[in-house]
């Protein structure tokens, strides 16, 4: 994952849920993007797990009542300031309540009243608890106060009743925390449209034509621009069960349908976010408008067959050879309606000496604002983790070199954020 949360302080506090052992995963995932994780503990976490076990993960002290110290600064005053975000994972029923309500009776809700970063809840409840008009009127107000609600799950709970409740995922919650930690001005609430995998194209039922292209790099991508803040749809042949749950996804085979579903992405795009702003307990809906983003990381077909068959054609019926005829498929990136869009489309080759030379073409060809270009060596370096791009705009080339594909996801962002201006 390769997430770079280095010099980052994350406050993590824990409460009373049968949930509260995925609070170790939590942690362990902050640790090794690089943050320095202060656990605080509720009396009743106690009784489900011991502090020890979060100091050996952690390699820092657990603040609890017992060991809150004025005589150094593992206190709550002193956590609260040292850190820059407050994430409350498990957050029971209890404290979701007294959070929204100033009460402050555990030293876990004496480091939130005195905390002024960002505050992230994920609760974990009985659905009965949860759905509770108190309950529900307690996240009202916690959302008002900017404090942000990681959604539950509805599965089994361990109370054996089925219903939202259940803790979200650890990954889940750790990208929530990535987020508030690394979000920017520039792409909070910009659309963005990425594209990535391989395009299938069909010659039967249970045949089809591809590329060795694994969709890393677009998912990278897809997931750095969520974590700087942008609302992204990701349109993709490869697999998304790792990205954010509010990466917007869509999963599709063709060349076809990569071009059709895009045109209709970048409409919506160009629409603007949607937001509200509160004022005097009402919500007044508002666009935002700030210009989108295209990332065309997709390896899309360039021929497709003429004649794709119905069914499974049988061995038998082919005989030794098949000749499949092939029809040229329409160029994505340089049919889309780019007007009032930035778009930055990606160029891989393996012809060292003409390469460049190939992607500088491409970039007028299509007509985008920039051009990845990657050389390749051959197919082993497909599906690999790092990575080496040019980044080529009509009057510059940035060398990215070999690095993990989230490192370099994160440096193309911040290279087209200089875009927006000459497009």
């Amino acid at each position: 994952m390769n997430i770079n949360l280095k010099d980052k302080n994350v406050a993590l506090g824990v409460t009373g849920s049968i949930s509260v052992y995925k609070a170790c995963e939590i942690a362990r995932l902050f640790i090794k993007a690089g943050a320095n994780v202060h656990v605080i503990m509720t009396p009743s976490a106690k009784k489900f797990i011991s502090p020890l076990t979060f100091e050996a993960l952690t390699r820092n002290p657990v603040l609890c009542d017992e060991s809150e110290s004025w005589a150094s600064s593992h206190n709550h005053i002193d956590t609260a300031k040292k850190c820059d975000i407050l994430l409350i994972a498990p957050a029971t029923a209890n404290t979701l309540n007294k959070l929204s309500k100033g009460i402050s009776d555990n030293i876990l809700l004496q480091v939130a009243l005195a905390f002024r970063g960002t505050i992230l809840v994920a609760p974990a409840a009985n659905t009965q608890m949860l759905s509770n008009h108190l309950t529900n009127g307690s996240l009202k107000m916690l959302r008002v106060n900017d404090v942000r609600i990681i959604a539950s799950q509805n599965k089994l709970l361990a109370c054996g009743d089925t219903g939202d409740g259940a803790l979200a995922q650890p990954l889940e919650i750790f990208y929530h925390g990535a987020k508030a930690l690394l979000e920017e001005d520039f792409w909070i609430n910009r659309k963005v449209v990425v594209t990535g995998g391989g395009t299938r194209e069909k010659i039967d039922e249970v045949r089809y034509l591809s590329n060795f292209s694994s969709g890393k790099m677009a998912s990278s991508i897809a997931t750095a621009l969520y974590l700087r803040g942008a609302d992204v749809c990701y349109i993709t042949t490869a697999d998304v069960s790792q990205l954010p749950l509010e990466v917007y996804t869509i999963e599709i085979d063709t060349a076809k349908e990569m071009l059709d579903y895009t045109i209709d992405a970048l409409r919506v795009a160009k629409k603007g976010k949607m937001s509200t702003t509160s004022m005097n307990n009402t919500e007044a809906p508002y666009i935002i408008m700030k210009k989108p983003y295209l990332f065309m990381v997709a390896a899309v077909a360039d021929f497709t067959p003429k004649f794709p068959q119905q069914g499974k054609v049988k061995k038998a019926s082919i005989g030794e050879e098949w000749n499949i005829t092939l029809k040229e498929t329409q160029d994505v990136l340089q049919s889309l309606n780019k007007d009032n869009l930035v778009s930055v489309g990606f160029k891989a080759e393996m012809d060292s000496e003409r390469g460049l030379q190939h992607a500088i073409d491409a970039l007028q060809a299509k007509g985008c604002d920039a051009i990845c270009y990657n050389l390749l060596k051959d197919s082993s370096s497909f599906g690999t983790d790092e990575n080496a791009i040019s980044f080529i705009t009509k009057d510059n080339q940035v060398d990215l070199p070999q690095k993990s594909k989230m490192e370099l996801a994160f440096e193309i962002l911040d290279e087209s954020v200089k875009l927006e201006n000459r497009a």
